[in-house]
């Protein structure tokens, strides 16, 4: 049975964004032109041990999408699935940036619609230009004082380098 005309398309992009990374955009900004409704679901995972909290996590990414008017920064501690349910959604957006990727998304996916048959996953292609891109490898770029412009923005890359200096005591090599 096909859904009524008028029926709002929601989907949710969940993930940790610690920090939000230029591939991460890419994911968001092409999203929110497939969709009525896109929330950006940060997950406060509490088996990671994030650099930036929630809240600072939550700021970045809506500074980011400030200029997408269909685009809503959430956060969850949940499964994916009740979340997704609980926002009447009815597709997860998941980037993909390789055959790993696709293994462990494919095993995530077949989970979350054994809990919410309503709910499709659908993939979306990293643009190669971001495919080995991680939010990891961001942090440890920075970490050691290494160039993060092209891989996240001015107000991420900004917010890295106070953070890290703030870890250190304040002590962060200046380049």
């Amino acid at each position: 049975m096909s859904e009524p005309a008028n029926k709002k398309r929601i989907a949710v992009y969940p993930g940790t964004f610690d920090p939000v990374t230029m591939g991460h955009m890419d994911i968001i900004q092409r999203a929110s032109k497939q969709f009525d409704h896109l929330i950006v679901a940060v997950l406060n995972n509490i088996s990671k041990n994030p650099l930036f909290s929630v809240e600072e996590r939550i700021a970045l990414l809506r500074q980011a999408t400030e200029d997408m008017p269909n685009v809503e920064v959430d956060s969850f501690r949940d499964l994916t699935a009740n979340y997704v349910r609980q926002k009447g959604a009815q597709v997860i957006v998941r980037g993909i940036r390789s055959v790993t990727d696709f293994e462990y998304e494919l095993q995530l996916a077949s989970t979350n619609h054994k809990l919410n048959p309503e709910a499709e996953t659908i993939f979306m292609m990293t643009n190669p230009k971001y495919s080995y891109l991680s939010s990891s490898m961001v942090k440890e770029i920075a970490h050691f004082n290494g160039n993060v412009i092209d891989l996240v923005s001015p107000e991420v890359e900004e917010a890295l380098r106070r953070k890290i200096s703030e870890k250190n005591g304040g002590s962060a090599n200046e380049s």
